[in-house]
């Protein structure tokens, strides 16, 4: 049964469709505090393009009556017609600067505006935590900001402005029709009113396409990266992936363009069908003022002025009721901005730089942590410490909560239940900045910047992001200082694919780049190495970690390792298993203990038999 809105529905769907203008203030105030001289600017030239129109319009109303009289009373004196001629042609060279004047000041404040949108979604970014983007909706949400709002403020102050301008003209049209008769300027005013409605309607069934197809259209961006990207292009090729690739994208967008079909198909029938309501009123109004210049009641020149005050006035309503409608579209868009924007994220409420036992280390006391929307804890109630100059060694089979152990020391999590304790203060009282500069870490998937090596290696330490003695003694303790000289433009050489001459690293020289990045962090006293050098053969990670090992007897070194060639030399192991400790001691002693650690190094000992 088809639903009928009820009379409770309808105010409330109005109040829907007026409530979604509220961020037409904000979007005017964004553009004003952009250029503040350009959006003067704007409105002044907008001001002046909606007065011409009628004052061309006039004028042209006397070329033609001036043209009747002369000629009807020869001989005629053409210079009063040839200087109300010249007027007019004054005019519309102003019409036309004007116009020209306002898309070039749109043109500028859109470069500006976008600029300045992009930088705030890039602000709000670096304030999200990790969680943030581990969460598919709000990811969502990011892309619908990223791909339409940064265009959306200029387009709906444009249009406001649009607005403005047709409506001085529709005011200075109505002026001059109200002489012949006022229900010509209600007619006017009436005719474009079931273009608007259908298009206000359509709007928003398009937005509500854009907001529910946003995985979608972010599963084709990433098909995209996927065939494109040199990073993908050996195994795409290897396994000859692209055809299947390249056969989802397509099926994604026959998919969306179905909808999009049916929605235009269903706009383009109605825009027509009502828009000849509008053509049925102007030619009505049309034969109304010639049968009346017929009868002699107004002169040529006036027919000539009102019909093209009505023409014009009726292109005018319908650009405002145009300017309306897309207006809704662009607060309906805007909406998803703000709503980026809006996003609340945890008050960092630790300001202590400093514990009240230095020199005690670190202690886990009964750690938990789910993550949102999991069923089951990635950890479970960890315990164990950490004494300045020691070695922990973390061993566990993928997913044991390793790397989520990493994580929450660094306070890119929060624990759900227990606490993590530096030099007997607990983490989440520590001033982040200052707990982060204490910390050095190599993540196992850590990130390859296409950018110089140098400046890879200075990524550790932004506040000494360009020192180049910084850069060459955190190679020397990275190890990477061997092949990074030996290479043609040392540290200044281009990594990545993306931009010319770039240079490709091995995975273990990218390993030993990301190493040197952590060493940047000259006064972290804790050192995390996370599979750090998987990417190596077992003897140059022995290297590795014997040199990590000699560099400080001050510093805390924690390292996750599937090689228990590595793990062995660790001052102590702790054993994870589904999240939780299962075994805690020296290789001595956990070997004797004959638990899991001593079964699975047995295993892998076997292995290399």
């Amino acid at each position: 049964m088809a639903h009928h809105p009820t009379h409770e529905e309808e105010p409330a769907g109005l109040r829907r469709f007026l409530g979604v203008f509220r961020y037409s203030r904000r979007a005017l105030d964004l553009v004003w505090s952009t250029s503040r001289p350009l959006t003067i600017l704007f409105a002044l030239m907008t001001l002046i393009g909606g007065v011409l129109p009628a004052g061309v319009a006039y004028l042209g109303q006397l070329i033609v009556d001036a043209v009747v009289h002369e000629s009807a009373n020869p001989p005629g004196d053409p210079g009063a017609v040839l200087r109300l001629v010249g007027a007019e042609a004054v005019l519309v060279a102003v019409l036309l600067a004007v116009q020209r004047g306002i898309g070039v000041v749109q043109s500028l404040l859109r470069a500006q505006l976008g600029h300045r949108v992009n930088v705030m979604i890039l602000e709000k970014a670096l304030t999200l935590d990790l969680t943030h983007f581990e969460d598919a909706e709000f990811y969502d949400k990011l892309t619908r900001a990223r791909r339409e709002a940064s265009s959306r403020p200029l387009s709906l102050v444009g249009r406001t402005f649009s607005l403005v301008q047709n409506g001085i003209s529709l005011v200075s049209f109505a002026a001059l029709l109200a002489a012949f008769s006022p229900w010509a300027a209600l007619i006017l005013a009436l005719a474009g009113l079931p273009s608007f409605i259908a298009e206000a309607k359509f709007s928003g069934d398009a937005f509500r396409l854009f907001r529910w197809r946003s995985p979608e259209t972010r599963m084709q961006m990433y098909l995209e990266q996927a065939i494109t990207r040199e990073d993908y292009a050996k195994e795409v090729k290897l396994y000859q992936l692209g055809p299947l690739f390249l056969g989802r994208y397509r099926q994604i967008f026959h998919d969306l363009y179905g909808e999009d079909r049916k929605l235009t198909l269903r706009r383009g029938v109605w825009g027509y069908g009502l828009g000849l309501v509008g053509t049925a009123a102007f030619y009505g109004a049309y034969a109304w003022i010639a049968a009346t210049a017929v009868r002699g009641q107004i002169s040529l020149g006036e027919m000539t002025m009102y019909l093209l005050l009505f023409r014009q006035g009726q292109a005018a309503v319908a650009a405002s009721l145009g300017a309306v409608g897309g207006m809704y579209e662009d607060n309906l868009y805007l909406s998803t901005l703000y709503e980026y924007l809006a996003q609340d994220v945890a008050a960092r409420a630790g300001t202590e730089i400093l514990g009240p036992n230095p020199g005690e280390g670190l202690r886990f006391e009964g750690v938990s942590f789910t993550y949102p929307g999991a069923q089951s804890p990635a950890l479970e109630r960890v315990t164990f410490t950490l004494r300045h100059g020691q070695t922990l060694a973390l061993v566990g089979e993928n997913g044991s909560g390793k790397t989520t152990l990493i994580k929450l020391l660094t306070r890119l999590y929060t624990p759900t239940e227990g606490r993590i304790m530096l030099d007997g203060r607990d983490l989440q009282e520590w001033d982040e900045l200052a707990l982060r500069r204490r910390v050095g870490v190599i993540f196992q998937d850590f990130a390859r910047y296409q950018l110089r090596v140098g400046e890879n290696i200075g990524a550790g330490d932004v506040d000494a992001f360009d020192a180049r003695d910084r850069w060459q003694d955190a190679a020397r303790q990275g190890m990477a200082d061997l092949f990074i000289d030996a290479m043609p433009q040392g540290y200044d050489t281009q990594l990545g694919k993306l931009f010319k001459d770039g240079r490709e690293l091995s995975g273990g020289q990218w390993q030993k780049v990301a190493l040197a990045r952590a060493f940047m962090r000259s006064r972290a006293d804790i050192l995390v190495l996370d599979e750090p050098t998987a990417a190596m053969d077992a003897e140059a990670e022995a290297q590795v970690f014997d040199h990590v090992r000699g560099l400080g007897s001050e510093r805390m070194t924690i390292v996750i390792s599937h090689r228990f060639s590595t793990v062995r030399m660790a001052d102590r192991i702790v054993v994870l298993h589904g999240g939780k400790v299962v075994e805690e001691g020296s290789h001595e002693q956990l070997m004797q203990s004959g638990g899991r650690y001593a079964h699975l190094f047995t295993l892998q000992a076997k292995g290399y038999q």
